[in-house]
């Protein structure tokens, strides 16, 4: 996740006698520097100052915004190399797509994996596997035809959804492996 989406600052403005002030909590050359915390690395995310007002009679101070929900835009690339670490390690159930770009289904089914990964964020989590790129994992699994859905719960395939299929499959499949 682009922890630059998820933080949104807003400028402070005041109002005296009928003369608009504004200031930016921070200039464009300043930073605000993210401590690590719970897996993320260390981040520097520069915000860039655009003072644009228009004078009235509200006052506004400086607030986060958090915009996670949003930040989530893609399902994370997992490999040969990633796998035991993101996949067969996981505590959370997992869904892992296998594609190739070649793939005319698999780009058909890219978006509705990306709209799953936001509806379950924090309650599964999602990967896509470029077959092309990383053949041993999709020989182990015995995925022949893509694009191949498996899913997962501690460590273990549980069960497989082959093709471009509604999204409304997909959802059925993951609440069985969603703890409530």
């Amino acid at each position: 996740m682009a922890l630059e989406n998820c933080l949104q600052l807003s400028t402070v403005c005041t109002t005296r006698v009928g003369a608009a002030q504004c200031y930016q909590p921070f200039s464009s050359r300043e930073r605000l520097i993210v401590p690590t915390c719970n897996g993320l690395k260390k981040s520097v995310l520069k915000f860039s100052s655009s003072s644009s007002f228009a004078p009235s009679n509200k006052s506004h101070r400086s607030r986060f915004i958090c915009k996670a929900r949003e930040a989530v835009n893609e399902v994370q690339v997992v490999n040969d190399s990633s796998w035991n670490n993101l996949v067969i390690a996981s505590e959370d159930p997992v869904l892992v797509e296998f594609w190739a770009p070649w793939c005319g289904p698999c780009r058909m089914i890219a978006p509705v994996i990306d709209e799953l990964a936001k509806e379950y964020a924090g309650k599964i989590a999602c990967f896509k596997l470029n077959t092309d790129d990383s053949p041993n994992i999709a020989t182990q699994y015995g995925i022949r035809s893509i694009p191949t859905v498996l899913f997962f719960k501690n460590g273990e395939k549980k069960e497989s959804v082959i093709g471009a299929v509604p999204k409304s499959t997909l959802s059925a499949t993951i609440e069985k492996y969603v703890d409530l």
